[in-house]
């Protein structure tokens, strides 16, 4: 196995954008909406899509944009057809997000002469071509170092995720466990419902090209599930799914590079190994977890009985 400059990069944006996904997919998790993250990171297609049509390009900004108001519109109409229409969450949540997924497909291949978007690429992503699109910045020295432009994005989603939720810790705790206690208190729990909403579509459309709208699903949900296993308090949990999360960057980019080799493939999917890594350690520790762990709860149940 060689390494390479571009390998660095590589795993650095694949920590970033893991890192991104994982400090909101804790509440995810304890709000019991983990399929809403993956309803959002289906459904922020049309918007992209319609952003890709009408500017001609790929800027962030007008992805953001489109990304944002379609995320929180799949958050009101999955509570709008579950209140309305008198179905469960879940099938509201099909309801939409299939929909919008198969808009925002229909309208990729229907603008696939004029729009730079490739169906495969919006599924998986193309972790290894990210290093190459490189902006220039300054450094301290004087010099210019080159750094690729998704690198910059994920850093300023880290950023704004880390903010929020250091910023709004306590009301996203409280509204977490009990919404209605949340609204005693004066807290908006529904603001911060569609605030959390927002910055998961945000977060979605920052990881698209690096890890795709199926492989992020992965990342808001496994690392987040693996720390709830490990332990009961929040920050804790935030902490250990970054960590998940970034571990999960590195192993699964290390996994690429080695293990195709051991069956007769020079290499495989970068985001793929990510997500096949994070399920790994999910498993490990859904075993092994002092507390919840499957053999040490069966070890405790057996010593009860004896």
């Amino acid at each position: 196995m060689e390494w390479h400059g571009i390998d660095t990069w590589i795993v650095i944006i694949g920590a970033l954008a893991a890192g991104a996904c994982a400090l909101l997919g804790n509440f995810l998790v304890l709000r019991k909406m983990s399929m809403m993250g993956d309803a959002i990171s289906h459904a922020v297609l049309p918007g992209l899509a319609i952003a890709f049509m009408v500017t001609g390009a790929r800027a962030s900004l007008s992805m953001f944009i489109g990304a944002a108001i379609v995320g929180v519109l799949t958050a009101v109409f999955t509570q709008w057809i579950s209140r309305f229409g008198k179905v469960d969450e879940g099938a509201s949540m099909g309801i939409v997000f299939t929909t919008l997924f198969a808009l925002g497909l229909l309208l990729i291949v229907l603008g696939a002469d004029h729009v730079d978007l490739d169906p495969s690429c919006v599924l998986y992503g193309a972790i290894e071509l990210t290093p190459l699109d490189v902006v220039w910045r300054p450094t301290l020295f004087g010099c210019f170092l080159e750094v690729p432009r998704a690198a910059f994005v994920l850093v300023g989603v880290v950023l704004l995720n880390t903010v929020f939720i250091v910023a709004f810790f306590k009301e996203l705790r409280i509204s977490s466990f009990d919404a209605e206690l949340a609204t005693a208190m004066g807290i908006y729990s529904k603001l911060m419902h569609y605030l959390l909403m927002t910055l998961v579509a945000v977060t979605t459309v920052a990881c698209f090209e690096v890890v795709g709208s199926i492989i992020v699903i992965a990342m808001l949900i496994v690392p987040a599930a693996t720390a709830h296993l490990l332990t009961d308090r929040l920050w804790l949990m935030v902490v250990l799914s970054v960590l998940v999360a970034i571990g999960s960057a590195v192993l699964g980019h290390l996994s690429a590079l080695i293990v195709p080799a051991w069956f007769g493939f020079a290499d495989t999917s970068t985001s793929g190994m990510m997500a096949v890594i994070a399920g790994l350690i999910f498993s490990i520790v859904a075993l092994f977890a002092p507390k919840y762990g499957v053999l040490p709860r069966l070890v405790r149940k057996t010593e009860t009985v004896r």
